[in-house]
């Protein structure tokens, strides 16, 4: 069956725009809303089994951790829940640190958010460990894999590299730097915050031995999600509290679990799972609906490349590739970016300036910190909403 995007935006009470501001947070279907309210009024109390409250809380969680194995091929054993994903780097980098020491290597590139650069920075400096860059070709926007692995040493304790460039929209192979990385006995740690609203993701097929992703960006709520091999995990001892359990995964999760936004977080999952509607597991109908989104976003990408590239004095970043999310970085010559934002909100378009924490790619490409206008498809963007952004752009006044 065919991907029905009118269908689709039914769902999105908030549609009252063109937005493409979804790689900063997608807007949330009317399901995801009802669920946080629905848990929020329910019952509810710490987790247990004595209660019907305690067992309602527990039955959120569960059923959470199985939607987000389900969405990412992982183990819901090793899907760990916080506030976000800068928060969870973090808190991951702290703790991995504890064991690297002067001469110890960390591999980090340029092409990330910050998210999955700084707190590897710094982790690295405290330990007094060495941080290595890795560059990606500011022409192209690609993050050819010789740029890590030719980085790669017997001291490699990790390798962060993200999935999908959340400026550029462009996807390194993370199967290859994995296996390389792998071969020097190190840890990926694998940001797929920008990848995982667009494609289907096998964490095991890419390699990845910690994916971190965040719901808020696949029309869920806000919260950070790390998933990881049980096993690797047992591995890992971050402090906490002294009563609270070292059972896998609770034992990274500090304080009381916000169940709403994991109940939200399950109906976003769902959601995604019926963009195209079918029958078989929740896996096989995510596979089915996020490859037909795919399908779509990538019409609609060639539609804003083509239109874009027909503008005269507007400059694009990045290659054009079928490689990459639907997300389209720009400038507009003798206007300021901001400026361009503003009068593209003006005209109900929502297409936001800046370098959107992805500081060290925004200076790479010589874009300096202010960065540029990022235009992002979304799974409710339609052909007139991309029409609608370019005659934006083009009516744009120039001094």
């Amino acid at each position: 069956m065919s991907y029905d995007v009118r269908t689709i935006r039914k769902h999105f009470p908030a549609l009252t725009a063109a937005h493409f501001d979804g790689p900063g947070g997608s807007q949330v279907p009317d399901v995801v809303g009802e669920a946080v309210a629905g848990t929020l009024c329910s019952g509810i109390a710490n987790r247990g089994v004595v209660t019907a409250a305690e067992r309602r809380a527990s039955a959120v969680v569960t059923e959470a951790r199985q939607a987000v194995a389900d969405l990412l091929a992982a183990d819901p054993a090793g899907v760990v829940v916080g506030r976000s994903m800068t928060q969870l780097t973090y808190d991951f980098s702290r703790t991995l640190a504890k064991t690297w020491g002067p001469g110890d290597e960390v591999v980090v590139t340029r092409l990330d958010h910050d998210a999955n650069i700084r707190p590897w920075v710094q982790a690295a400096e405290a330990a007094g460990a060495t941080v290595r860059w890795a560059d990606f070709d500011p022409a192209t926007g690609l993050l050819a894999p010789s740029a890590v692995t030719e980085l790669l040493s017997s001291r490699t304790r990790l390798v962060a590299v993200t999935a999908a460039s959340n400026l550029l929209g462009t996807r390194p192979d993370i199967p290859a730097i994995a296996a390389a990385v792998h071969d020097a006995g190190a840890l990926l740690y694998v940001d797929g915050v920008h990848l995982t609203p667009h494609a289907p993701v096998d964490v095991t097929a890419l390699g990845a031995d910690f994916y971190v992703c965040s719901p808020y960006k696949f029309l869920g709520p806000h919260l950070g999600l790390v998933v990881a091999a049980p096993s690797l995990l047992e591995t890992l001892h971050p402090d906490k509290l002294l009563p609270s359990t070292d059972a896998v995964p609770e034992r990274f999760e500090l304080g009381t679990l916000p169940y709403e936004l994991l109940a939200g977080t399950t109906a976003a999952i769902d959601f995604l799972a019926g963009l195209v509607p079918g029958s078989g597991s929740r896996r096989s109908r995510l596979v089915t609906s996020l490859t037909a989104l795919g399908a779509h976003e990538d019409v609609l990408l060639a539609r804003l490349d083509a239109g874009l590239a027909a503008l005269p004095g507007v400059t694009r970043y990045g290659q054009p590739s079928r490689h990459r999310t639907p997300t389209a970085l720009f400038s507009v010559d003798g206007v300021a970016s901001q400026a361009v934002y503003e009068h593209l909100g003006a005209q109900g378009v929502n297409a936001p300036a800046g370098s959107f924490y992805a500081i060290e790619c925004s200076r790479h490409l010589g874009l300096g910190d202010t960065g540029a206008v990022r235009a992002g498809i979304a799974p409710y963007t339609t052909e007139a909403d991309v029409d609608a952004l370019l005659a934006a752009v083009k009516s744009l006044p120039r001094s």
